[in-house]
């Protein structure tokens, strides 16, 4: 057998040196080489895959298994699919033990769950299931910091899902380095897809966070797995959002809406209700959109303030939205709409803390800044999206029927929209005022 190799791996980016250093050659970080010693490659058992035809998969491939929430089930593309790993990243305290005891809870009534952790006592695991309200007998619990044990007993109890809670703790007898090191989290996690795929056992995953937001240890990592979900708190508000960032199994970017309660996660079915009010939206700076999350339409206030500049630099600031794009609209609304707001300060922001990423919501932003300069309120019952061009001109988006339908059934009466997305058949209740420029949005806002 090959003799182990030894290496040397900068912690902060995972490169190899075979040789120490004092500074990382790849990333120039001092005193971030740690000497490590990789397993030697294992010749194949006899019992090794061979190949085979497409014809001899099974029929159900389609098959998929219910996690009890509807919104979680969402952003996985439709639920959880057997052999598929599932990275769970969150900052500390967002809930991440309490989803996923929750969803392991759910699916032991039906598939024998495993769940394993190396961050808290099996007492621990139990006061929060009875503060949840939790017994299920059939779910079975692990404690212990060695993937080699969690892995063996996963086979003992012919577990169908297994949560490995988390990532960071966990450590191959194989490599000598300590948990939660580059190595190791590299080596941990390519022998959980290996006992996944090869078992068709689903499996989460919990990662740490660093400062940045982004998963603890190399990028590696997430390209490994199936899909990569993050959590969004905000910690003012009791609304967490999940939110998929890959997804081999459904469209990415899709998002879920949860509500942290005193007996745990509670999901949300209607989304807009909580990103809506309607008693703001009556006032001057405030305007009604929709955006697409994902694979369904989503309704969300703009605000927008202008206010006289204290200082000679005024200030332009943007909460859920690009900052590079209020800029871009202050000198489209500066050249086409004959409006100029150089000494104002402006601030613009999407109601509930909710970061929105497409152009859709340009026209609304740019229409809040006017109705909010001009201490005008928009016309009751409007909505409105589109994409602002820097020729003053109004490009249609992705999904404008679907836009329209969603405003409708939440009892809006007129929507401004760009006019290569009017629909052939407006929703009944709903006026279609189709928009060209910029200049003839703000005269029908108003």
């Amino acid at each position: 057998m090959a003799k182990p190799k030894t290496a040397y791996v900068c912690s902060e980016c995972g490169a190899h040196s075979v040789k120490w250093a004092g500074q990382c050659p790849e990333c120039t970080a001092w005193n971030t080489l740690a000497e490590v010693r990789f397993a030697a490659s294992k010749v194949p058992a006899e019992g090794a895959p061979v190949a085979s035809g497409i014809d001899m998969l099974p029929d159900d491939l389609e098959r998929r298994h219910v996690t009890g929430f509807a919104e979680f089930d969402r952003v996985l593309g439709g639920g959880l699919v057997p052999g598929a790993v599932t990275l769970l990243g969150g900052d500390p305290g967002v809930g991440k033990s309490t989803l996923l005891q929750q969803i392991a809870a759910n699916l032991a009534a039906d598939l024998k769950v495993l769940y394993a952790t190396g961050e808290e006592s099996l007492r621990q695991v139990g006061q929060r299931a009875q503060r949840l309200g939790l017994a299920p007998d059939e779910l079975k619990l692990l404690a212990d910091t060695s993937l080699d044990n969690v892995l063996e007993q996963a086979r003992t109890v012919s577990a169908s899902v297994v949560v490995v809670d988390s990532i960071q703790t966990m450590a191959s007898l194989e490599l000598p380095s300590a948990p939660g090191s580059v190595a190791q989290l590299r080596e941990c996690v390519g022998r959980i897809v290996q006992f996944a795929k090869q078992n068709e056992v689903s499996v989460f995953i919990i990662g740490h966070v660093t400062k940045e937001g982004a998963i603890a240890g190399p990028r590696v990592v997430e390209h490994m797995v199936d899909t990569v979900l993050y959590f969004e708190s905000d910690p003012a508000s009791r609304y967490t959002l999940i939110r998929s960032v890959k997804n081999r199994f459904g469209a990415s970017g899709e998002m879920g809406v949860f509500a942290m309660t005193g007996e745990g996660f509670r999901q949300v079915r209607n989304p807009s209700a909580i990103f809506l009010s309607r008693e703001s939206a009556a006032e001057p700076g405030s305007i009604v959109s929709v955006a697409w999350e994902g694979s369904r339409p989503l309704l969300v206030e703009i605000q927008a303030l202008v206010a006289d500049g204290a200082t000679s630099y005024p200030k332009r600031l943007a909460t859920g939205i690009d900052q590079n794009r209020l800029a871009l609209l202050l000198a489209v609304l500066q050249r086409h709409g004959d409006i100029a707001l150089g000494p104002e300060d402006v601030f613009v922001n999407v109601v509930g803390g909710l970061r929105i990423g497409e152009t859709a919501v340009d026209l609304p932003a740019l229409l809040a800044i006017v109705s909010s300069f001009r201490d005008r309120h928009c016309a009751e019952g409007l909505v409105s999206f589109g994409e602002v061009g820097l020729a003053g001109e109004i490009r249609p988006v992705r999904f404008g029927e679907e836009r329209v339908a969603a405003a409708a059934k939440q009892g809006f009466t007129r929507a401004l929209v760009p006019a290569a997305n009017v629909p052939r058949k407006a929703p009944e209740g709903i006026e279609i005022v189709p928009i060209r420029r910029v200049r003839q949005a703000i005269e029908e806002a108003f």
